[in-house]
């Protein structure tokens, strides 16, 4: 009677299994080298303090981002525009790009577009309504049952927070597939009055991408397992990062303190929640984690080059790319899905973003 408790349980976990079945990525039609950004950068400077025009250039030249994409060129970028214009610009362009994302995705997995039972979009750096789910079933035709969630306020961490909408609903839910589609441009919150030290980090690392992860509870379908995820909340840190809404557009809130509180919080975002796995950090292959910037990305591989770990997968993405917000761990990710891992190994995804928060993701190929 027990033995055939047990198999029917065992049976029953690997049939809710949440599966990844492919992840890809789009990038916008329009980039640059950091040094051919330089130049605009002066231009920008122009009437500044010397000695602070100094500071912002070296700051662009030591953001550790070689190139970066945008929905617009430099020219548009730098150019003084409305609101309302330049939401126009993203509310097209991101359609674009998650569209030939979800697309390159199915291809991956062999699927078609109406093959997806749940479709999650994430973006938080331009306002739509309708969002962009509903364009992307009306432009491919899909399901026209599909559960849709948008998700628009939770900055560079909602890519592994859609996968975890996603993860949840496909173990609640079997023989389910969901599309997971992150798509940003910082470049379109860029403000041209503001010369805050906020928004000058914010334009020197940023960049605009998108890409899409689809997931699978079908018991067939074969990729790494999400084991297991999970969100951390600090207390009383709202203040550290996100937006203001002003009359010219999305301006970026970014507290130079949040490498060393990411840091003085790290044992509790990384050690409880893999020892409730039954591991620690030993065990953990591969590491798959957001670029938030040069000094975040120092910040965790001082903690972790101690244990053996690297994060060369992330400090490429950031180097490549530039911090796409939310869709940057999934290019990430990409990386190691495109590679290939070692059966029976185990990888962690981790990223950072308003509220203040870290969410984790534990995964098994």
């Amino acid at each position: 009677m027990e033995m055939g408790l047990s198999l029917s349980m065992d049976h029953q976990q690997k049939i809710m299994s949440v599966k990844i079945l492919s992840v890809a990525s789009q990038l916008p039609a329009y980039t640059r080298m950091t040094s051919d950004i330089l130049p605009y950068v002066e231009k920008w400077m122009e009437g500044r303090e010397e000695r602070f025009k100094r500071k912002v250039l070296k700051l662009f030249e030591n953001a550790g981002v070689d190139r970066r994409y945008g929905i617009m060129d430099a020219d548009e970028v730098f150019y003084k525009s409305s609101f309302e214009s330049k939401n126009d610009i993203y509310s097209t362009e991101v359609v674009k790009l998650a569209e030939g994302a979800l697309q390159k995705s199915l291809q991956k997995a062999g699927l078609d577009p109406s093959d997806i039972d749940f479709l999650i979009t994430v973006s938080c750096t331009g306002i739509m309504i309708p969002s962009l789910d509903a364009y992307l079933i009306n432009r491919l035709r899909m399901k026209q049952d599909i559960v849709r969630l948008p998700v628009t306020e939770m900055g560079c961490v909602a890519g592994v927070s859609g996968m975890i909408y996603a993860k949840n609903f496909l173990q609640a839910n079997s023989g389910k597939r969901a599309a997971v589609i992150a798509v940003e441009s910082p470049t379109a919150t860029f403000q041209l009055d503001d010369f805050s030290m906020a928004n000058i980090v914010s334009a020197a690392i940023f960049g605009d991408g998108g890409a899409c992860v689809i997931m699978s509870s079908h018991p067939g379908e074969q990729g790494p397992q999400l084991v297991d995820e999970a969100m951390y909340h600090f207390y009383d840190a709202e203040h550290m990062m996100g937006f203001k809404l002003t009359n010219s557009g999305l301006a970026m809130v970014l507290d130079k303190a949040v490498p060393e509180t990411i840091a003085a919080h790290f044992p509790e975002i990384v050690h409880p929640f893999l020892q409730k796995n039954g591991m620690s950090i030993e065990d953990i292959d591969h590491l798959i984690f957001h670029p938030g910037g040069k000094k975040i990305v120092q910040t965790v591989e001082e903690l972790f080059g101690g244990l053996g770990k690297n994060i060369e997968d992330t400090k490429e993405v950031l180097r490549l790319y530039g911090n796409m917000s939310s869709a940057t761990v999934l290019y990430v990710l990409e990386r190691f899905m495109d590679r290939g891992a070692p059966e029976g190994s185990h990888g962690l995804m981790l990223s950072f973003g308003p509220g203040f928060t870290a969410q984790r993701i534990l995964l098994k190929w």
